[in-house]
């Protein structure tokens, strides 16, 4: 009979058993010399451990008969997965010895007493989880920072809570600094992730994780709502979201910044959804304003929903093409000397066996004439388009804000009728504000003389074209320009 033993060790600890006094254990129990296999540094939740697989492939290969181990949980941790593994050693006749635990699967006893110990193994793991679990939860409701590595800007630290209890919280650093610039420069009207990102990365300001900021990182920074100083406003915010508010409204004096909690979809986008998310305040103070950080919210949201909409380079006709059989977007594929057409429907999705036909300089050159007879028929006098964009954008965005805030009375029952009005007062009051300014900067535009498209840039040349293009159906015979005017 082929006898081994297997022994396991995760962590180096005082009261733990080294790998070497596990095997000279189940050597003196077996009474004689062991096959050994030993794994040190892992844990027995995983079960890819290499010495671990080895001695199933041996034991599979029948090359064992009897496996010790000093203890059931330096085998397997998991029932599920003894439970298979046990199996295994059913079917190739393999006896199993645990020594501290004074067992043997020889006897029906002892494959008794086997399944009873894992039982009650497993029990007292869910039950040390879920009381680890609900001290999180309770320490993020009572606004301590519940644990883990501090947000990009923060430290761990500790205070002293009303009842004499050194609690933790968060220090802002001197990456604070770093924390605001990234609000107020993404907060700005033109910009996005990507050019945020190069204009750190220039300065050679390193990220919170890499030495360079990438969409991901910023995204990460710009999401967080530790950093806000949550007002009223903020309060909204998440209620019209659906997550579950477990602070008084009062709480958010426009000091302190909020917690969000909550299980996440593994299969979802990070941050795509809070509904049923726990918010509460923390006990550290937010160093974002309120109205910039709600107005970078509402960007990203924006870019959630434009997905890649419009990022091409390759056209300024990008986003208005479309196959005229499927209806798909038709993108530009850039080749050495040509930029070619290809319906996505078939490039990508094989759904579609259109072929696009005509050249893109071709087809650009006939937009852009039409664009500059349709400019020719405009008022000198007539604001740009990009600054019409500009207002109408903002003016969307303070309409969403009062959607959500009327959402947010609607769905909460305990909610002041006086947070609404005065919300919705502060809203009107930038509406008119911002009415105020266009009328100002229409009224003090001066233009050199008519709007020439051909002098334009690129991006310029992008927002035109969305304003008179309502979208070109691309096939093999040609184009069909469909336009707003």
């Amino acid at each position: 009979m082929v006898s081994a033993v297997y022994a396991r060790q995760s962590v180096e600890k005082k009261n733990s058993l080294s790998i070497e006094g596990q095997i000279d254990l189940c050597r003196r129990a077996a009474g004689g010399d062991l096959r050994v296999y030993s794994d040190r540094g892992y844990s027995g939740k995983n079960a890819d451990r290499p010495a671990f697989q080895d001695l199933l492939r041996d034991i599979q290969a029948g090359k064992i008969d009897k496996l010790y181990v000093y203890r059931l949980d330096r085998f397997s941790r998991s029932v599920a997965d003894f439970g298979r593994l046990w199996e295994i050693l059913q079917a190739h006749r393999v006896e199993f010895v645990s020594v501290s635990e004074n067992f043997d699967t020889a006897t029906p006893m002892g494959r008794a007493m086997l399944h009873i110990i894992m039982v009650f193994a497993q029990l007292e793991r869910e039950t040390t989880a879920e009381r680890v679990k609900d001290n999180y939860y309770r320490r993020a409701a009572l606004g301590s920072w519940p644990g883990g590595p501090a947000p990009f800007g923060f430290s761990n630290g500790r205070l002293t809570a009303e009842d004499g209890r050194s609690v933790p919280t968060l220090i802002p650093n001197e990456k604070a600094e770093i924390v605001l610039r990234i609000f107020e420069a993404y907060g700005a009207e033109e910009a996005s992730l990507g050019s945020v990102a190069k204009l750190l990365n220039a300065e050679g300001i390193p990220s919170s994780r890499r030495g360079t900021w990438d969409n991901v990182a910023l995204s990460r920074v710009l999401h967080c709502p530790a950093y806000v100083m949550a007002d009223e406003e903020v309060f909204l915010h998440f209620k019209a979201l659906g997550a579950v508010v477990t602070s008084p409204p009062e709480d958010f004096d426009g000091r302190h910044g909020v917690l969000l909690v909550g299980k996440r979809d593994k299969s979802q986008k990070k941050y795509t959804d809070v509904k049923d998310h726990a918010v509460s305040i923390l006990n550290s103070p937010g160093f974002v304003p309120a109205d910039l950080w709600l107005r970078c919210q509402n960007k990203l949201a924006r870019n959630r929903q434009l997905g890649n909409s419009g990022k091409g380079t390759h056209t300024w006709l990008t986003g208005l093409l479309k196959c005229a059989r499927c209806g798909y977007s038709v993108k530009v594929l850039k080749e050495p000397n040509n930029r070619r057409l290809v319906c996505s429907g078939r490039y990508n999705l094989a759904q579609c066996d259109a072929a696009i036909g005509g050249k893109l300089e071709e087809l650009e050159t006939a937009v852009a004439r039409e664009i500059e007879a349709l400019l020719a028929e405009c008022r000198e006098s007539q604001p740009p388009p990009a600054l019409d964009e500009t207002f109408k954008a903002r003016l969307e965005e303070l309409d969403r804000k009062a959607d959500r805030l009327i959402a947010a009375f609607a769905e909460s029952s305990d909610l002041p009728a006086a947070y609404l009005r005065r919300a919705l007062g502060r809203l009107e009051a930038q509406r008119q504000a911002l009415l105020a300014e266009k009328h100002r900067a229409e009224s003090r535009l001066e233009l050199p003389g008519r709007l020439v498209f051909g002098d334009l840039n690129f991006q310029e040349k992008k927002r035109v074209a969305a304003r008179f293009v309502r979208r070109i159906d691309l096939s093999q015979d040609g184009a069909e320009i469909h336009w707003n005017v």
